[in-house]
């Protein structure tokens, strides 16, 4: 493994063991389906963990996205980094998760109007760039929900959740409908990386996601069965992570190439995040 990669593992490790106080507490006080729901904080926080321990250990890796009409790039790689972190270590132990939520979220739609958008809008047919707009804006939308459930129900609260809402009910849609698009790439969030052939039912379980998530799409917009509905696909991300990509991350540390190794974390990180943001949902509801 690389140090890169041994740094991002480190770091998702930590916040896991950090958080699990807090989330085996609140399950102690779940019933049912409830006890999936109190996992969406870690599943949310590990993954910031991550993604921040890569810009603060391989700013290289990062910095190639920053605009170049940003000055100092190299210090906002490594400003983003620590925030990234101290989201984590808020949002696994519910603490401030009020303010950590709410600037996370602002950072991700900073990031899609500054990043994501302009290349999407340059290049229309790329499924992938577009992809990846929609998917910024749910985790987005994902702290606006758990920061407008730590504020209060009333007010700003349930206002700044049900914004993050409508972010998420996007993704929910467009990437359920990109399942059925294509029917043999890795489930959950729809990027460029396909499940490997010897996968047995591969196709089926892209088709089971993407029903799946359209169908919570379905059920946030009619206000039916939201709580329950988003419990359980959440719970269905949260096992393709542990039996699937998993497996494909282990894989990947063991390839001698750094980027090989990178890429298999991120889209286990970027799965267990979307995960998180459905449970958040689930939590709110």
């Amino acid at each position: 493994m690389s140090s890169t990669a041994i740094a991002m593992c480190s770091a998702g490790a930590s916040i896991l063991l950090i958080g699990a106080p807090a989330a085996k507490k609140e399950m102690a006080h779940a019933r049912g389906l409830d006890r999936i729901v109190a996992l969406g904080s870690l599943c949310f926080a590990i993954p910031l963990a991550v993604f921040g321990a890569l810009h603060l250990s391989s700013p290289g890796f990062v910095l190639p996205i920053v605009p170049p009409f940003v000055p100092a790039r190299m210090f906002w790689v490594y400003l983003v980094g620590g925030a990234l972190i101290a989201a984590a270590l808020s949002i696994s132990t519910n603490i401030g998760v009020r303010w950590s939520g709410l600037l996370f979220g602002i950072m991700m739609f900073l990031f899609v109007a500054m990043i994501h958008l302009p290349g999407a809008l340059s290049r229309p047919h790329d499924r992938i760039i577009r992809t990846i707009v929609f998917r910024e804006m749910s985790f987005g939308g994902g702290g606006w929900i758990l920061a407008g459930y730590a504020w209060d129900a009333r007010g700003r609260g349930r206002k700044l959740a049900a914004v993050g809402a409508v972010f998420v009910t996007l993704a929910l849609i467009v990437f359920g409908v990109e399942h059925f698009l294509h029917a043999t790439g890795l489930p959950g969030v729809p990027l460029a990386k396909e499940m490997p052939a010897w996968i047995p039912g591969r196709v089926l379980i892209d088709y089971v996601t993407g029903a799946a998530l359209l169908f919570a799409g379905g059920c946030v917009l009619l206000n039916r069965k939201t709580r329950t509905v988003a419990t359980s696909v959440g719970g269905w991300l949260l096992l393709l992570v542990l039996v699937l990509y998993g497996p494909l991350m282990i894989r990947a540390l063991f390839d001698p190439g750094v980027g090989v190794q990178v890429e298999g974390i991120n889209y286990f990180a970027d799965t267990l995040l979307f995960a998180g943001v459905i449970l958040a949902l689930a939590k709110a509801s």
